[in-house]
């Protein structure tokens, strides 16, 4: 059976011997053996584990909420259920990140495509006449009033869209 000392370990899952030292200070890793001289080593089986514990730490799960997790599977068969129901709970989670993700992607096609488009012009003026278009839209809705504080005459116009 292959060993790991700390510092292997933390190469083989691109972390740093610090935050597995953290990691175990913190309750996450009560199935990682030491030597005689308190020195940890680390099993495949143990790296498995980190993994899991990188992975729910990758979807904003909070320390202590992993703890738990751990916890529980020192717990065995009893606490399947809960187990269960916490990674249906990630599973909506990162689904929730994904589609936020997707629309900041969205946002950020649409700027690369904006100055793509305005460098090959050689300026962003190319895209006044879809600004002025879009904010036609918006003005039927806005009183004079509010139209004038929008866009002042002689004022320098900042372009974000």
């Amino acid at each position: 059976m292959k060993t790991y000392t700390i510092g292997e370990a933390a190469r083989e899952l691109n972390l740093t011997p610090y935050t597995l030292r953290y990691y175990d200070k913190e309750g996450l890793m009560p199935f990682v053996e030491r030597t005689s001289g308190g020195t940890r080593f680390f099993k495949e089986s143990d790296l498995e584990a980190l993994r899991i514990i990188e992975c729910l730490k990758s979807t904003s799960m909070p320390i202590k909420e992993i703890k738990t997790f751990i916890d529980w599977c020192s717990d065995g068969d009893a606490t399947l259920q809960q187990r269960f129901d916490m990674f249906r709970e990630r599973k909506a989670t990162v689904e929730t990140q994904m589609r936020e993700l997707l629309k900041t992607m969205q946002v950020i096609e649409h700027k690369c495509e904006y100055y793509r488009i305005a460098l090959a012009a050689g300026t962003e003026k190319v895209h006044r006449h879809k600004q002025t278009r879009r904010r036609c839209r918006t003005d039927q809705h806005e009183s004079p009033n509010a139209q004038q504080k929008r866009i002042s005459p002689g004022e320098p116009e900042l372009i974000l869209l």
